[in-house]
């Protein structure tokens, strides 16, 4: 069993779903599998990756959203721990009792505190990246909130080789495991390959940037009416949706300079470059495993852990310095290379995300994202059943006849539809909830439910039939009130049972990570600060002592 999670990958951005980017890999899974139309999972990485592993609500696992944003005053609640609380299981857990070899390479971003790690969690060998994100050139931060790039192989602290970059290695890493358990060969797997494509800083190699020179110089509008059109010729929305117009927030394209533009337009080239990076990366893995004779017995699930990323930190002051200090840049000529940084900010994400708004958000744009499974007993068809984050593991526990002992799991297993014997995993009516940071969202039946706190929303529930209407243009909460006053008490059932805690007042995540960010940085540079803090009572001192000299030397 290989499990590919790839970071912030919109739902149009595989080729297979009608992006730009060349990934044949990713599609040949899903020209011979299946490949699902409305899959969700959580607005962020922590959430996403805690409910995959184990097929629970976030908010049981204890990462009800991501360390970042956490506000204070939700600190070490229960559900808001930021790591796996005891009594989390996770699916490397159940299969190790079952005889699997459990591997895990790349992101992990579920703590590193004792016991937190992926060898205490099921997982037999493992190198692991704990933290939001980092470089992909090199063991380096990517923002100021991390004072390191926090690598750990079984356990312990570990660093990268010289060549690293990230999607070559992670795969490099997975391939050595394999290859080192030869004596366990007869042995099943399960190997969780957790890639850094395509969060930033986005970053790829400078001949594969190449090949989508001009692609994007038509701007974000267009790309958006593009992907909405082509994932309807692909059958992935329905014929003759509409898609909602920009948040007001957005910049039309032709609102910026042209030198801009043309910084923008690169930058997806290298978006569409990483993506085909992590793909090459995917085809070599898959290589590997025909060539010992495992891939046609092997099952793979693609996807990615929520909608793409919006943010734009060379917007703020303090982060452009920090730049400076670190030796970041980002400039034309070596964009995406080694010490340049990138982002596609939130217009572009907008645009690859297809629906409304993007990551951080539960439109959408935040929840919606691809997923391809492929392997033995699964027929090769377009899924058009809702599934959700927390279906993969017992689907996947199903398939290895694992038991599925307690604690109990929210997923619902997925095999029998994979295998075409029942158009639905989960049935339709059964509410499914959703919340991360305020943003909250409950499907059932054909309907959504949606609530997004300022400062992109109003805290306002919403009510779309997100069937017909994915791009949630036309709100019926007005229309249908008995309907929506169920759901809504659907909602507040989800958020009891699973100890969801209402936001502080005038809660803002970016500004809470802005926060959260400064206190990291005088953590990591106290002695930075005392030092200035000491020269400025110095100077201060020797300022005072000096007029107190004059005054005295002056004549009586």
């Amino acid at each position: 069993m290989v499990v590919i999670i790839a970071d912030d990958a919109g739902f149009t951005d595989f080729g297979a779903y009608g992006g730009e980017a060349h990934t044949p890999n990713i599609d040949a899974l899903a020209q011979r599998g299946a490949q699902f139309s409305r899959y969700y999972s959580s607005p962020l990485c922590s959430p996403s990756r805690a409910m995959l592993l184990s097929g629970m609500d976030n908010h049981r696992t204890g990462h009800a959203t991501i360390i970042e944003v956490l506000a204070p005053e939700m600190r070490g609640r229960p559900g808001y721990t930021m790591r796996l609380e005891p009594g989390v299981v996770t699916i490397a857990e159940r299969l190790r009792q079952s005889g699997y070899r459990t591997y895990a390479t790349g992101k992990w971003h579920l703590g590193h505190g004792e016991g937190d790690l992926p060898n205490a969690h099921g997982f037999d060998r493992s190198f692991v990246l704990d933290a939001s994100g980092a470089d992909n050139w090199e063991e380096r931060a990517y923002m100021p909130y991390y004072q390191t790039a926090d690598w750990f192989e079984d356990g312990e602290r570990a660093h990268l080789p010289e060549n690293f970059y990230s999607s070559q290695f992670i795969v490099d890493r997975m391939i050595r495991y394999l290859d080192a358990d030869s004596a366990r060969a007869n042995e099943p797997f399960f190997a969780y390959l957790a890639f850094q494509a395509v969060h930033i800083p986005v970053q790829a190699p400078r001949e594969i940037t190449a090949h989508y020179r001009g692609a994007y110089e038509g701007g974000w509008e267009q790309l958006r009416a593009n992907r909405w059109r082509r994932a309807q010729e692909l059958g992935l929305l329905p014929t003759g949706a509409a898609i909602d117009a920009p948040h007001p927030s957005l910049r039309p394209w032709a609102s910026i300079s042209g030198d801009e533009q043309a910084l923008y337009a690169r930058s997806m080239e290298v978006h569409a470059g990483m993506l085909e990076a992590m793909d090459q990366s995917i085809g070599r893995f898959i290589s590997y495993l025909q060539s010992r004779g495992l891939a046609e017995n092997t099952i793979f699930v693609v996807t990615s852990d929520n909608g793409p990323e919006p943010s734009n930190p060379i917007a703020d002051p303090d982060f452009r310095r920090w730049m400076s200090l670190t030796g970041y840049t980002r400039r034309m000529e070596d964009l995406g290379e080694r010490g340049s940084f990138v982002m596609i900010g939130p217009e572009w994400a907008n645009a690859t995300a297809t629906g409304s708004l993007y990551k951080f958000t539960s439109g959408e744009g935040g929840l919606h994202v691809p997923l391809i499974i492929a392997g033995p007993n699964v027929i090769q068809q377009r899924i058009d059943a809702r599934a959700f984050v927390t279906d993969i593991a017992p689907t996947l526990l199903e398939r290895a006849g694992a038991p599925l002992n307690a604690p109990a799991m929210d997923g619902f297993s997925m095999s029998a539809l994979l295998a075409g014997e029942t158009p639905h995993g989960r049935e339709p009516l059964i509410p499914l909830g959703v919340e991360v940071s305020g943003h909250s969202a409950l499907y059932r039946g054909d309907f959504k439910l949606v609530r997004t706190p300022p400062p992109l929303g109003d805290s306002s529930w919403r009510l779309y039939n997100i069937t017909q209407d994915p791009g949630e243009t036309t709100d019926l909460a007005a229309q249908m009130p008995e309907l929506l006053a169920s759901m809504l008490a659907d909602y507040q059932a989800y958020a009891e049972r699973n100890g969801v805690l209402e936001l502080p007042p005038g809660y803002d995540p970016q500004a809470q990570v802005a926060h959260n960010t400064r206190m990291k940085i005088y953590q990591h540079y106290w002695y930075i600060f005392a030092g200035i803090g000491l020269v400025g009572l110095l100077l201060i001192g020797g300022v005072i002592w000096l007029v107190m000299r004059l005054f005295k030397k002056r004549p009586a």
